[in-house]
């Protein structure tokens, strides 16, 4: 890997009691009385919600969760890319970067990126193994804040480079949903000759001829 650093999730105290401290004042009396989702979201669970964020989440345990697995973050067109790396098992696992939507975040993905590594340790054969890549679109989560807005034809361009220059894989698979799905599919229209594969669970981009419907 090349111009990468190791990057630990760590969030200081004093940034979660001024997010605690923010939820825990918010003027419920000040919202309009109605109840149910018939103006957005119920009041009623909103307020439940926020009592359990203050009051019974645990970000502590949160961080050690997300810190299982390996970070890493690098400069490409001058944004900071945040994500995770894990290696697959055996001798030729297979390079995979799954791209995340909006609202959303590499948090999506924890609970599949050890079947998808080592799935010899869930019943499967280690032979299907692979390296899996995580990264944050530019902008969301720990990725750095932007000054510009990033299309999907842009972002693929930095995961390409990120995959091939940073990560130095020739050939990868794709995979995207929401947001993520967009991505992926100019990863692999415009980056064929390296990513040899995708799969979406959004269709975003369709071909001149396909069906409008």
């Amino acid at each position: 890997m090349q111009f990468v650093s190791p990057y630990t999730v760590s969030i200081e105290r004093k940034v979660i009691d001024q997010a605690y401290q923010r939820v825990s004042s918010y003027p419920w009396d000040a919202l309009i009385s109605v109840d149910g989702w018939a103006y957005g979201s119920d009041p009623s669970y909103m307020k439940e919600l926020c009592e359990y964020w203050v009051n019974d989440f645990d970000w502590p345990k949160q961080e050690e969760k997300i810190n299982k697995f390996d970070h890493y973050k690098t400069s490409i067109e001058n944004v900071d890319i945040h994500f995770i790396y894990e290696k697959g098992s055996g001798d030729s696992p297979t390079p995979l970067i799954i791209s995340h939507g909006w609202p959303g975040s590499f948090l999506e993905f924890l609970d599949v990126i050890e079947p998808l590594a080592h799935p010899e340790r869930f019943g499967g054969d280690i032979s299907q193994s692979f390296d899996v890549i995580v990264p944050s679109l530019p902008g969301f989560g720990f990725s750095g804040p932007i000054t510009r807005a990033y299309g999907p034809r842009e972002i693929a361009f930095m995961f390409n480079t990120l995959m091939t220059n940073r990560l130095g894989y020739k050939s990868y698979m794709a995979q995207g949903g929401d947001w993520g799905s967009a991505v992926t599919s100019w990863l692999g229209f415009n980056h064929s000759d390296h990513c040899k594969a995708i799969h979406l669970n959004c269709l975003t981009i369709r071909h001149a001829d396909g069906p409008i419907g």
